[in-house]
């Protein structure tokens, strides 16, 4: 089974993508947006990804969220289930094709350091990045189930990576 999108090589039109997704987003949480953050594969140059732009918005409080929500509809947003309390989740397809992930956490959130740790790690350890990048197209290759069984295959490669650095 696929997933959401093909693993392609490293597009260096990636960070420009996320800018503008970026100028697009960030009004939208006013006073209470702390930082947004380009994170997921497509943060890290020379690393195969799904075309799909992941956003770290860290805001002050989620009780905004409904209205979030409205306006996030109305670009081309829709909503995704909360990964946890306090970390809310968004999707945007085009043309049938997912293109953006948004996750939404409250300043804090151990998802925040965790996604920024990770992305930081593979941005400065070329091994790292370079086994990374193997797994993924392994998974890729002999998923059979779809993104969840990607997504929980990954997981122990990323939390022995978070347990080995500072």
């Amino acid at each position: 089974m696929s997933l959401t999108s093909p693993i392609k090589p490293y597009d260096p039109m990636w960070p420009q993508q996320y800018a503008a997704e970026q100028a697009r987003l960030r009004p939208l949480f006013g006073s209470m947006l702390i930082g947004i953050h380009h994170v997921g594969s497509t943060a890290v140059p020379e690393l195969a990804a799904k075309e799909e732009i992941d956003v770290l918005a860290v805001v002050t409080s989620d009780s905004e969220l409904e209205i979030w929500s409205r306006s996030l509809v109305e670009l081309g947003y829709r909503r995704g289930g909360d990964l946890s309390s306090g970390h809310h989740f968004f999707k945007r397809d085009v043309n049938g094709v997912r293109t953006h992930k948004l996750h939404v956490c409250i300043d804090g959130h151990s998802q925040i350091a965790r996604m920024l740790k990770f992305r930081d790690h593979l941005r400065k350890d070329p091994g790292s990045r370079s086994r990374y990048q193997e797994l993924k197209l392994r998974l890729e290759r002999e998923n059979t189930s779809g993104i969840q069984e990607y997504l929980i295959a990954k997981d122990p490669f990323i939390q022995d990576i978070l347990a080995n650095i500072d």
